[in-house]
């Protein structure tokens, strides 16, 4: 596989839209989404009123990549090998006495099929975004609850939250004002939502106007993606985009077959027929890759057009499109703002002046890393007995250098970079930092590598 990866060489660039080419507010949206879920567990399932009130320190329990072990209501943080780093039950962290005693140094029992990103299972559930993330926190607060007043060693709570999640982010909750997530957006969009840079927006142009195709695939429904477009882009976005897929219900738009899953039109926002392909560009709901990249054939007048998909989930954007698809992907990833370190020498890839604005550039971090959990790219494995800890990368580490391609902080990092510029990727014969743009987070920086700074 080539070394390097240019947008150059695609024909096909799409998108994800929530966390992706829409960015939030994240103290904001991460409480209004705690909110609108305790408010559905305590008034319609009768969940103890204590979940209602929320002190902003207790959102440091919200960290990406955690594993939820539904039988238990134990939070796991896993190595790449399976082993468990960290845990807690219910907001309590476990010691590593205990760790030991209930997990011992071996893969954790579920790992084989989390590891597969199999689809979600009555057993475990992975908190991979930050859509997810706050529900996190109300289950292990649910689970503190529960130990409080039934001293449970089982717990029957999972399907209380599907309902919560459904309840506010179903299809037709937007239309009918249901729910307190959809109204509050709706009402208030300047509080939780980013209007895209210039810089982003002058990009989007630029592939269009270099003759690439341009998609976006969201498992939003149309009219929230209509509000989230109009707001961050203007009352011209679908001008960006030559095909729009809402309600794409991924990672299932990437698996499933199109007999399984069809695309439909759109008739005011309501889903119509399905369809038997798909023929022209245009607006769609639900469907299937296979349909879509027979379309872009045809568009490209290539037999193989070469796709490049920018996600922020790992297990429903780049694990899918990577592994079903076989299409390049690029990784948002807020983690890796915040973290003050200069490029490597040997990762230098282009000459000065081809460097984007964002290489020499420090921000702060615009998101909290959790005291609790630790970094989301390395932790610690206390050695047994006397043995000396080790540094050991997380499972969720490994995913990104597994499935993406390269990983980026946000669009705007590479807005200013020409479309030709050659990135680094992710490979197994280079580096594990490699794929990282502007620079690798300063947890995976080995002693050996922090002496080659510039």
């Amino acid at each position: 596989m080539q070394q390097h990866f240019s947008l150059a060489d695609c024909e096909v660039v799409g998108f994800d839209l929530d966390h992706t080419l829409c960015r939030y507010h994240l103290p904001q949206s991460e409480r209004l989404i705690y909110d609108s879920f305790a408010e559905y567990l305590v008034t319609e399932k009768g969940y103890d009123k204590g979940l209602l009130t929320l002190t902003p320190e207790s959102l440091d329990f919200c960290c990406k990549g955690l594993v939820l072990d539904l039988e238990d209501g134990n939070f796991l943080k896993l190595a790449e090998d399976g082993t468990v780093l960290r845990a807690s039950h219910g907001t309590r962290s476990m010691t590593s006495e205990e760790i030991l005693e209930i997990y011992g140094r071996r893969e954790w029992k579920h790992f084989s099929a989390v590891r597969g990103m199999l689809s979600r299972s009555g057993k475990y559930y992975l908190y991979d975004n930050y859509f997810d993330l706050p529900g996190a926190l109300l289950c292990a607060r649910v689970v503190d609850s529960l130990d409080q007043h039934d001293g449970q060693k089982k717990y029957d709570f999972w399907k209380d939250m599907v309902a919560a999640i459904q309840h506010n982010y179903k299809i037709t909750a937007f239309k009918e004002e249901c729910g307190m997530y959809f109204p509050e957006v709706k009402n208030h969009p300047d509080k939780y939502l980013q209007r895209c840079p210039e810089s982003v927006k002058k990009w989007l142009k630029q592939l269009k106007s270099a003759g690439k195709i341009l998609l976006l695939i969201t498992s939003s429904h149309s009219d929230y993606c209509r509000l989230l477009c109009e707001y961050i882009l203007g009352n011209d976005f679908e001008e960006y985009f030559d095909i729009v897929i809402t309600n794409a219900l991924k990672p299932g738009f990437f698996s499933h077959t199109p007999n399984q899953r069809p695309f439909r039109t759109l008739e005011n926002d309501e889903e119509q027929e399905a369809l038997l392909s798909l023929d022209k560009p245009g607006w769609y709901s639900q469907g299937n890759a296979i349909h879509l990249y027979e379309l872009l054939k045809k568009m490209t007048g290539k037999l193989d057009p070469k796709v490049v998909y920018f996600g922020d989930s790992m297990h429903s954007d780049i694990f899918p499109a990577h592994h079903y698809s076989n299409w390049e992907t690029v990784f948002i990833l807020e983690e890796l703002l915040g973290d003050k370190v200069m490029v490597p020498a040997e990762t230098e890839s282009e000459p000065l002046e081809k460097k984007g604005k964002y290489e020499g550039y420090q921000p702060k971090a615009p998101y909290h890393i959790s005291k609790q959990w630790g970094s989301f790219f390395m932790d610690r494995l206390p050695g047994l007995e006397n043995a000396e800890e080790t540094l050991v990368r997380t499972w969720s580490c490994k995913c990104i250098s597994t499935y993406s391609t390269i990983a980026i902080p946000s669009l705007e990092a590479i807005a200013d970079l020409p479309l030709d510029y050659r990135f680094t990727r992710f490979s197994s014969n280079s580096s594990a930092t490699s794929g990282y743009y502007p620079r690798p987070p300063r947890a995976l920086l080995t002693s050996e590598e922090s002496v080659t700074m510039k």
